[in-house]
Parts: structure tokens; sequence; C-alpha cells
């Protein structure tokens, strides 16, 4: 059974829901998927009055309760779902969720037993049994208040491993000064960020209300962490770098008071800038046939995120929160909906201006001999930034490896640069040929019936996604072009052995 189901999936139920109540359920599937789940709730107990035997409305419903932490409804409906279907393998799996949540571990660990015995490939289920075992030796528990509990039947206060106890957060020495070209971006960022955190009377003023989230978008190492730090250099905030696999935990319930964590200490150290990079990895969107109890912990946590944004919206001023993501339209919608992270900006990988302007200021502090920035530039043609600042950082290990060997001192020459340009490669060729395969639409030949046949197979984007993110599908479309990759070899080739 799933969320976003629009039919009853079970293998286990011999009833066949009625066509209203089938109705009802796809709508109601369509709000969890939006992480609409009161109204979902709504739609679910609907299709139940229609068909009070609907295992898989039940089910749903649990689940949406235990997203929403009531888990005195979600229990009961679990308890419906077994009723209904005495040998479903996913109502124990539900019902070991909320015994998770609840640090009932013991009954957690027999619950996702029984749905293994039912199912040995519940995957799902197997993987939260597993995690709770590998958590076993991790449990810290006070051995006096054990045994306490044990002659009085209350259960013990357990502490887990892996929750947030104190947030790092710094403060940036850097501004937009130290960030080189992109004039459009810094106008943007500056008019959508650092107004608002600088300057929120102003925009009061004039009657704009205060942003509060925004998402930079674009290919990996082309200065999205770094804009972060310049923001807070420019407006003196402190920086929190909201680590998503320091906040991802496996352990039901950690994940959330992680999150909550964060956004307390921010609110405490205002003001500040929240970044949470690889975005996509914690809020992911949901497709539409994907099983919505595979998911469940992940929409737990999606939903307190919500829930923090929600509370940030509320009292604006102190707190901003920046997204970052390769790959923005796998972001949950509700993540990216107007006043939580109503605004996309796209950071590019760098022009010629930009990758000219970026080997200056890497080799400001370092002792040079004749320098070309104009034919480094053309050498790195489609380049990341984080590429560039690499190839200088390794160009200046060249004679201190060779001072280290010899004792003779020398200056960092363009041949160190060239050098170390034809051993690194460009980082960013790779991820446009993955890209392509998701965002773009392909011919392939294939044979029917003893005949060639060419069918296209569209892209995961939707027409919405490829408008809105259109700065860098143009960018995929372009360098995974064959015939603009020849002119970037030829361009790069060039500047490397003639000029």
């Amino acid at each position: 059974m799933a969320a976003s189901d629009a039919t009853d999936t079970s293998t286990s139920s011999k009833h066949a829901p009625s066509t209203a109540a089938k109705e009802t359920y796809k709508k109601a599937g369509t709000l969890f998927e939006n992480n609409e789940f009161e109204g979902a709730i709504e739609l679910y107990s609907k299709a139940i009055k229609q068909d009070p035997e609907y295992a898989s409305a039940y089910f749903n419903r649990a689940l949406a309760y235990a997203i929403l932490n009531k888990y005195e409804n979600a229990l009961r409906d679990a308890e419906k779902v077994l009723e209904l279907e005495p040998d479903s393998h996913d109502a124990p799996y539900i019902m070991g969720i909320i015994a998770e949540y609840q640090k009932d571990y013991q009954g957690a660990k027999e619950w996702y037993e029984k749905a293994l015995s039912r199912n040995p490939d519940y995957e799902q289920a197997r993987a939260r049994l597993e995690a709770l075992e590998s958590k076993k030796d991790k449990v810290l528990v006070n051995d006096s208040q054990k045994q306490e509990d044990n002659s009085t039947g209350s259960k013990s206060t357990v502490v887990e491993e892996g929750q947030i106890k104190k947030v790092k957060w710094h403060e940036s020495k850097i501004n937009f000064d130290d960030v080189v070209g992109m004039k459009k971006e810094k106008k943007l960022i500056y008019e959508n960020i650092v107004l608002a955190i600088k300057k929120p009377e102003l925009l009061k003023a004039y009657g704009k209300k205060l942003g509060l989230g925004v998402i930079f978008y674009g290919p990996p190492g082309c200065g999205k962490t770094y804009f972060v730090n310049a923001i807070g250099g420019e407006t003196k905030s402190k920086v929190i770098i909201a680590a998503i696999n320091e906040i991802v935990d496996m352990y039901a319930g950690n994940t959330e008071k992680n999150m909550h964590a964060i956004f307390e200490q921010a609110r405490a150290n205002t003001p500040v800038v929240i970044f949470f990079d690889e975005l996509d990895a914690l809020g992911t969107k949901r497709s539409g046939g994907g099983g919505g109890e595979s998911q469940s912990f992940m929409r737990m946590a999606v939903n307190q995120f919500l829930q923090e944004m929600d509370g940030v919206e509320k009292n604006p001023e102190g707190i901003f929160v920046i997204g970052a993501t390769n790959q923005p339209w796998d972001i949950d919608p509700a993540l990216k909906r107007s006043k939580r992270f109503g605004e996309s900006i796209y950071i590019p990988p760098p022009d010629y201006k930009t990758r000219k302007s970026a080997f200056i200021y890497n080799t400001r502090n370092m002792p040079l001999g004749h320098m070309s920035y104009g034919r480094l530039a053309r050498a790195t043609m489609g380049f990341s930034q984080a590429d560039i600042e690499e190839i200088c950082d390794k160009a200046a290990l060249i004679p201190a490896a060779e001072e280290d060997r010899t004792g003779k001192r020398r200056k960092i020459h363009m041949s160190d640069f060239i050098n170390m340009i034809k051993r690194k490669g460009n980082s960013l060729d790779e991820w446009y040929a993955m890209m392509k395969k998701e965002i773009i639409s392909k011919t392939e030949t294939q044979i029917v019936d003893g005949k060639k046949q060419e069918i296209v197979k569209e892209g995961q984007l939707s027409a919405e996604e490829k408008r809105k993110y259109s700065p860098l599908v143009k960018d995929v479309k372009r360098n995974s072009n064959p015939f603009y990759q020849g002119i970037k070899r030829f361009i790069r080739q060039f500047a490397i052995y003639l000029f």
C-alpha cells in the first residue's frame, strides 16, 4: 500500500473498494504527496466512510497521523488494517514505526520481525530492523534508572547518539569583494538576501515582505557555499553550515530532533544564516508512484523542516535560510513554496572573465613568474571555480616540492599551472553527461517485430520545471552537445599547447 497509489495495491486484501472510495483515495494521495497531511486525513476519512473496509485508506491515514505525531490515532488505524488484513506485512511495519517513535524499541523490533516473517523481501522493514540492531551499543542508559524502571514497570529515559546537542557556527571573514565575477548573481543575492538581513526596515517602508529563504542551484563546485560565506561577511551574520549527513539519522526521531536543534540555536544567535547544502537529499520530491510507507521517515523529517520554516515565517527577522542543490527539480515542492524557499537563484559555471579573475584571486599571495591569466582562462574553459582553486593550490606545490629536494627556491611559472591543468581534467563534463540523461529527451532505435523503430524517451523534468530552471537546462544542453564539446576541447588544447 502507498499513500500515492490510485488504487488498493494490497496483495493480501480480497476486498475490492468502491469506485467512489477509490476516487477519494486518489485525491487524498495527491495531498499526501504535497505534504498536506491534514487535508489528506480528511479525504482518507471520507474514503473510509464511503467504504468502511478500505484497508489502504486506513493504512495511509495511519502514516499521515504518524507524520503529524498523532500516534494514538495512527495506532488505531494500523490495528484496523490488521483486523481487515490479518496477513498484512504493511500493518506491522507501520506499528513498528509508531513503537520506535514512542521509544518502545523492543516493541518496534518485534513488529519489524513480524513484517519480515510475512514478507522476507520487505526491504524497508529489514532496514529499520538493522538500524535498531546497529544502534544497540550506542544507546546510553543509566543503569540505576534501568533497575528502578524494572521494579516500577516504567520505561527508562534513553538518549540516542546522533542527536545534535550543539550547533557549530562561524563568523565569515570574506564578503562580496572576495567573490570574483558573477555581477548579475551578486545583484540578485544583494536584493533578495543582504537587504532583508541588513535593512529590513527599508523593505518594510515600501511594504515589501521580508523573505526567509532562497535556493542556490547549479553545477557542483561553482561557488554556492562560497557565496553563503560572503553573505555572512557582508551582513555580519553568523553562518551555520547544516550538513545533511549530520542531520539525517537512521534512528527514528533523531532527524527531527537534529533539525529542531539547528533552528533553536539559530534563534538564540541572530542574525544568522543557516545553510543547507544538498537540500535535495533531505527534501526529495516524491514521484507519483512511490510508496508512502517506504519514505515515511523522510516525510517526517521534511514535515519537521516545514514546521521550522513556518516558525521563521512568523518571525523572520534575524534568520535567513539558504538551501543549495545541483538538482533543484528533486526538492520536495512543499519546500519550494513561496515564503519558504520562494526564490531560486542560478549559480552558473564561470565564464571567461570570471575564470580569469579566479586565477588572479587565487594566486594573489603566491611568488609568481610571468603570467598569462587570459591563457589560463582559455585553457580551463568549462572548468568550475573549485577546479581552478585546486589547480592554483597544486601548482604551488610543484616548486615547493622541488625546493624540498634541491634546496633551491624559485617562482611559480606558467608551466606549473599548465601541467596541473593537463592532469586535472574537467570535473563538470561527467556531471553534464549525467544530467543530460535526466532532463533531455533522447531518441533510441529499437527493433520491434524485426523492424527498426525510433522511440523518443522524454527526460524526467516537466514542462514547468524546464521553464523554471531554464538557465541550468540550457547549460546542460549546450555542454552535452557534441559540437560544443568539440569547440571546448579545441580552445583548451590551443591554449595549453600553443598560446
